[in-house]
């Protein structure tokens, strides 16, 4: 039995990789947090977004700081099997047992990422559904219990063949990333350039396999009638959860609690939920017809995971309204008319993101004022009038 001292501390330690493994990652802290929860809850990620997102960085900073054996691979229509298992092991087939030697490759990794997850061919995905379902490789006479703690599919878009879709419920949580907005390049520039001049020292997996057992034993009888309303409410509003996925929804509420300090789920761990539902239309639906449910989400280790998946909009418009509070701020003088052109530009993008994203007439009340600003600013009016 795990005591509490232990649990605090090991909830601190990882609060200091997500640190770590953030910093650089603009706009990327609910993804790394989200890696983390799957990785205590012991499910696996699937990340859906277009190329140049930093999904791969994100991963690859979570595997450094944690020190675990890794493999990365990116797949394609003529992958080869042995590109991600290994190849058949010459001495043994001499002898007329067709084994695969194993070192270096996927069935030796405690984090595995591949990239264009959905290309791999029959052979590739069928293989995958033993090693993600049962932690177990087998190929020929190879019969392998591997150490996968965490594996992380990514791809453009999920995939609408229907063959896919077996393997592509195995990946439990899903996080849909979208391209950092124009108001935040400077910070992008700033952060990509310390981050390709830094590396990170390994802090170790210990707290997180110490997390991942305390999570076994979480206490979840308080939440479970509430989980099964959220499950009974999203069926309703016809997004689709399967029977093995409202069952493994309970990992990820499980390991939300323990990264709290907790051996009791409650309420404030439900947001953990919204990362299981595996569109996201669904994610959306799940936000505004939970919303009553979700009120109290909140997480000292997965601040800005439980906010994403609480709030959604409603947190992307705090972070939009700051960031233009920020360049408002920071307003140069017009006599320097180079500077000055560029800062303009910055509110533009500012505000193209803001009437991207929301409907005028249901903007929120930080974004209706900072628009407003905006608008005063690109119009020239003296600062008095800003925001009238």
């Amino acid at each position: 039995m795990i005591n509490d001292a232990e649990l605090a501390a090991a909830s601190r330690s990882l609060r200091e990789v997500i640190a770590v493994a953030s910093r650089g990652l603009v706009e990327r802290e609910a993804l790394v947090e989200v890696l983390v929860l799957a990785a205590v809850a012991g499910e696996h990620v699937l990340i859906i977004g277009p190329p140049g997102t930093a999904k791969s960085e994100a991963v690859r900073r979570i595997a450094q700081v944690l020190g675990s054996r890794y493999f990365e691979y990116l797949l394609g229509r003529f992958t080869e099997p042995n590109e991600i298992f290994g190849p058949v092991d010459l001495r043994k087939l001499r002898e007329g047992v067709v084994e695969t030697a194993t070192a270096g490759m996927l069935p030796e990794a405690e984090f595995a990422f591949l990239d264009e997850v959905f290309l791999g061919s029959t052979a590739i995905l069928n293989t995958l559904l033993g090693i993600l379902n049962e932690r177990t490789f087998r190929r020929g006479h190879t019969r392998l219990a591997v150490p996968l703690r965490l594996c992380i599919g990514a791809s453009n878009a999920i995939p609408e063949d229907e063959t896919l879709a077996a393997f592509a419920d195995r990946f439990l949580a899903r996080f849909f990333v979208e391209p950092l907005a124009d108001s935040r390049l400077e910070e992008l520039l700033e952060s990509g350039w310390s981050l390709a001049r830094g590396t990170a020292q390994p802090i170790g997996t210990e707290a997180l396999e110490l997390l991942g057992r305390a999570a076994h034993e979480v206490d979840l009888s308080p939440v479970r009638a509430s989980m099964a309303h959220a499950v009974r409410v999203l069926r309703g509003s016809g997004v689709p959860v399967t029977d093995r996925r409202a069952v493994k929804i309970q990992s990820l509420v499980a390991a939300a609690a323990v990264l709290s300090g907790r051996k009791t789920a409650s309420d404030a761990d439900l947001w953990a939920l919204v990362y299981a539902v595996p569109t996201p239309d669904g994610q959306r639906v799940a936000r505004e017809q939970l919303r009553e449910l979700l009120a109290k989400s909140e997480s000292a280790t997965l601040a800005a995971a439980a906010a994403e998946a609480s709030l959604g909009p409603r947190a992307r418009a705090t972070r939009i309204a700051e960031a233009a509070q920020r360049i408002l701020q920071a307003r140069p003088s017009e006599g320097d008319a180079q500077t000055h052109a560029a800062w303009k530009l910055q509110l533009e993008g500012v505000a193209r993101e803001i009437d991207a994203g929301f409907v005028s007439t249901e903007l929120p009340d930080a974004l209706k004022s900072v628009r407003a600003e905006i608008v005063a600013a690109l119009q020239g009016a003296p600062s008095a009038q800003v925001g009238t």
